[in-house]
């Protein structure tokens, strides 16, 4: 049997979140494959402010998200792929960030739901999923969602393997496991 998904909230960062991010973030288990490091709180200052560009203009970003109380436990969302230069240019990449204490709970597969309702309601076709190769936790939220293993690749600074995943938007209410 399986368990029921909690609730969860997603809403535009605001500029608090910038601090509240960096500070849910710093973690070395929660960075692991995001760096290895805490980031600098002007990264997340940047980050949320650029959420704020994407929603405007496309109706989509990456959302912080709040458990049932109202406590922000990360973020999840779809943007387009950051890097020029490697890996999918061009298209819309859906990922999130949870803190520590909400790992194992069903947070990241409720809100990367949300997320497939949403850019699909903005009239995205289809969406990737990138991810570092040891990265089990994403890659099970990434099964879940059906997603399909389109590309093995390396990356450019870590020089660690990982994985390009790709949904289909028309298919993925056909293919999504619980």
């Amino acid at each position: 049997m399986t368990r029921p998904l909690p609730a969860v909230q997603l809403r535009v960062p605001t500029d608090e979140d910038a601090l509240t991010w960096h500070r849910a973030f710093d973690d070395p288990e929660v960075m692991e494959f995001h760096g290895g490091a805490s980031a600098e709180l002007s990264e997340y200052e940047e980050l949320t402010a650029r959420q704020r560009r994407h929603d405007a203009e496309r109706g989509f970003c990456f959302w912080t998200m709040l458990d049932e109380s109202g406590e922000v436990i990360g973020f999840t969302g779809a943007q387009p792929w950051p890097h020029e230069g490697f890996g999918p240019v061009g298209e819309i990449e859906i990922g999130w960030r949870l803190t520590r204490a909400a790992w194992g709970k069903g947070y990241a597969t409720a809100a990367a739901r949300t997320t497939l309702e949403r850019v699909r309601a903005a009239g995205v076709e289809r969406v990737v999923a990138m991810v570092d190769a040891r990265n089990a936790r994403s890659i099970a939220v990434i099964e879940r969602l059906g997603m399909e293993l389109v590309e093995t690749f390396t990356t450019p600074r870590s020089q660690r393997k990982g994985y390009c995943f790709r949904l289909d938007l028309g298919a993925e209410a056909s293919t999504s496991r619980p």
